[in-house]
Formats: structure tokens, C-alpha cells, sequence
């Protein structure tokens, strides 16, 4: 009777073991990553699972442009360098921009579509550009991740499409933040453009911190199932800048709101830091042998309302939906137990404070057509509509207000029909 009551204790130890073993690979897999640093100095503000594998998912873009703009500097290439759009960059899932086979862009503009529209066939187009090929290209981003101390970072392609052996960390990626910062002051503009202009198609920035939170002046946000909603977001206050890096949030907007609450701690916490324990630097993070967690059933799966895909890339912040609690296992985060100590929200309402950057095709002296079509179309479209305001008298000025945007659209619309790419990009 001892030893079958002994042996049934046995296996209930074993069993709870068993579970408790289980739960806490549920909560490992369901946990986020997050990391606050000091771009000046790499001080650690705030690590949690910092260390992890990660799939970085578009953040990858990140050193897709380090490693253009390290061939920059080394002059193997400049900014007026034409890229051509390959048959397989034309292949890439969207987001993208949706060029034809054979169109061109310079770095420059490369760049700027890279880091707005976060567009997948851009970077193999820089990939093949820079480095002969994607394979090539990967080698020259691994070397240069080598270079950095990022010790648990491995790229396989130059965007971020789901590939088995493409990781990094909040560790890793936070290191590659401040080594953009740093090397490349002169070129710090990439990384908070808050929108594009190609012809008639405006573009805004996926990272929606830009125009929303006061200082906000960067980085990247990524999207694949497996990985979740990642950022890693910058801003700058009083000349002290911070890099906040979130990995697997639950969508763009619950992305967009955590890396806000975690900047505002680090820039409101100045007076109280010597209370909190030191966490070293970025690069003296010890990472952990682990194997990233794979989100695609929680982020992707049929348990959502309106379940996200790698299809989509990043979802605009509009139709995200875990506002409103619509998973299973309070995997979903109410937006309102998202605001800081004081009850308000760290992130305003977007407001453009800049106008859209043009982007083009072609070379830098003789863009193509689609855009010197647009800009000679304006000044006629602005013409004609004072001609009729002026013969209207005073009820007409209102309405000449609203037509100038009628006749903007029909005469955009032909360019578009010639070049094509915009009806590419409707799959996106």
C-alpha cells in the first residue's frame, strides 16, 4: 500500500512537473521582448526576454540599409547608383512597391521606399545591386553583424520573409540601432520619413510613433505570423536619444503604444535611475541558446477576427483589431490598460508635419515619366481652377477648393495606366 501510495506520488510530481514544464513554454512563447537603451552611451534602461532569438521579420530592413550605406561609404556604390528591378524582385510577396521587370531606382530612392513602405521587392533589388545576388548580399549583412557584437543574429535575405535560419534578438537589434546612428549621422533622415509621394500614390510610414509621439525620429517596424508584431522605434529629447526595441506584440497598435510607454518611462525617469539596479551596456547582454518562438498559431490563426498574413505584411494600424479583446486566453491587450501611470496616453493623434517625400524611377537628372507627367499636370490643374473661381464669384471659392482634387485625380489616372506600376501594387 506504501509503495503504490509512493508511486502515485510519484507520478503526480511527475505529472505537475510535466506541466508546469508546458506552461512555461506557453509563456515563453506568448511573452514579448522588450529592451530600452541609451543611444549615446548603449546603457540598458529596461531588458525583458531581451536576450531570446527572435524572428526580426521587416526589421531586417534595418541592416539591409547598414550594409547599403556601408558600400556607400566604402565607395563601391552612391546614392545616384541604378538599381535594377530583377524578374525575382518583381517576384517578392508584398508589401512592395509593384515595379515592371527592367524598371530602375537609384540608391537613394531605394532607401527612402525601404524604410517607408517597407517594400519587399526594393530590397531584393538593393540585395542583387550591392551584392551580386541575395546569397551575396546575405553574406556581406552577416559579416557586417559579425563586425557589431551581434552574436545571435543570421540573415538569409534582404527583407524578412519567413526563412527558418533568419534570427536576431532586442539585444542584437538594439546594437545595429545605434551602430545606424552613429556611423551614419549624415543619413539619419531615413529613418523617420513619415510618408512618400510616387506619382499620385501617397505612402505613409508604417511605424505610426512618427507624427504621434513628441520626438519620435525613427526606426523600423516588422510583421511575419511567426514572429509577431515588432519595432524598434527612437526618439529624442533635450539631445538625449533612445532606442526602444518591442518584438512579438500582438498588433500595430498595441506595437505602436508599448514602445511609446516605454520611451516615455526612460525619458521621465532620469531623476530616479540611480534607484534602479544597473543593467550594463547593450553588448554586455548575455545571450540565451534558445530556439525562437514561433507565433504563427497565436498571431495568425483562426482564433482571430480578422487574423493578419505574411501576405499583408504590416497591417495598418486602422484595422487592427485586439482593442478590442478578440482572442482567446487574454492573448489580446484592451488598448485602455495600455496607458501609463498618469491615465493618459503617450501617443497623440497622427499629425503630418512634413509634406511626402517624392521617390521616382530612373535616374536622379531624368526621372520617368509617371512623375514629370504628375508635376506638369499641377500647374495646369491649379490654372484652370482659378479661372473658374474668379468667374464664380464668392460661392465658387469654396467649391473651387474641392475640384482641384477631382481634376487631380483624372489626370493622374492616365499615367498610371501607362506606367503600371501602380496597378501592380493593388495586390498589396
Amino acid at each position: 500500500m506504501t509503495a503504490r501510495a509512493s508511486h502515485c506520488r510519484r507520478v503526480m510530481i511527475l505529472g505537475l512537473a510535466a506541466g508546469a514544464l508546458a506552461l512555461a513554454a506557453t509563456d515563453n512563447a506568448r511573452a514579448e521582448a522588450q529592451l530600452l537603451i541609451e543611444a549615446s552611451t548603449g546603457k540598458v534602461l529596461h531588458a525583458e526576454n531581451a536576450t531570446y532569438p527572435w524572428y526580426p521579420a521587416s526589421v531586417t530592413k534595418l541592416m539591409t540599409a547598414y550594409t547599403t550605406l556601408r558600400a556607400v561609404k566604402e565607395g563601391r556604390i552612391s546614392l545616384n547608383t541604378l538599381l535594377p528591378i530583377s524578374r525575382n524582385a518583381a517576384a517578392q510577396q508584398p508589401t512592395k512597391m509593384g515595379f515592371k521587370v527592367g524598371a530602375t531606382v537609384t540608391v537613394d530612392n531605394a532607401l527612402k521606399m525601404l524604410m517607408v513602405k517597407s517594400a519587399n521587392d526594393i530590397a531584393v533589388a538593393i540585395a542583387e545591386g550591392v551584392g551580386d545576388s541575395i546569397a551575396g548580399f546575405a553574406d556581406l549583412m552577416n559579416a557586417n553583424a559579425r563586425r557589431l557584437g551581434m552574436s545571435q543574429s543570421n540573415f538569409v535575405n534582404p527583407n524578412g520573409l519567413p526563412a527558418e535560419n533568419h534570427i536576431s534578438s532586442a539585444r542584437d537589434l538594439g546594437i545595429l540601432a545605434r551602430a545606424l546612428i552613429r556611423e551614419f549621422p549624415e543619413y539619419d533622415s531615413y529613418w523617420h520619413i513619415s510618408s512618400i509621394r510616387y506619382g499620385s500614390r501617397v505612402m505613409r510610414n508604417y511605424n505610426s510613433l512618427i507624427d504621434r509621439y513628441p520626438g519620435a525620429d525613427g526606426m523600423k517596424t516588422g510583421f511575419i505570423c511567426a514572429s509577431g508584431y515588432n519595432v524598434v522605434a527612437s526618439a529624442t529629447r533635450n539631445g538625449r536619444r533612445l532606442i526602444a526595441v518591442i518584438l512579438g506584440s500582438w498588433s500595430g497598435a498595441v506595437r505602436a503604444q508599448k514602445a511609446a510607454q516605454l520611451l516615455e518611462r526612460g525619458f521621465n525617469s532620469g531623476g530616479l535611475s540611480w534607484l534602479t539596479p544597473s543593467l550594463g551596456t547593450v553588448d554586455a547582454l548575455a545571450p540565451i541558446d534558445a530556439q525562437p518562438p514561433n507565433l504563427r498559431e497565436e498571431m495568425c490563426g483562426g482564433h482571430r477576427r480578422k487574423p493578419p498574413s505574411e501576405e499583408n505584411e504590416e497591417e495598418p494600424e486602422e484595422s487592427t483589431t485586439a482593442a478590442s479583446g478578440e482572442s482567446e486566453n487574454g492573448q489580446a491587450f484592451m488598448l485602455s490598460s495600455l496607458k501609463p501611470a498618469n491615465g493618459k496616453f503617450v501617443l497623440g493623434p497622427p499629425v503630418e508635419t512634413t509634406p511626402p517625400v517624392v521617390v521616382f524611377t530612373g535616374p536622379a537628372d531624368h526621372p520617368d515619366p509617371v512623375v514629370a507627367q504628375t508635376a506638369s499636370a499641377a500647374p495646369k490643374k491649379k490654372k484652370k481652377t482659378a479661372a473658374k473661381a474668379e468667374g464664380a464669384e464668392k460661392p465658387a471659392k469654396g467649391a473651387a477648393a474641392e475640384k482641384p482634387k477631382k481634376t487631380d485625380n483624372a489626370k493622374t489616372a492616365k499615367p498610371a495606366k501607362q506606367a503600371k506600376p501602380k496597378a501592380a501594387s493593388s495586390t498589396q
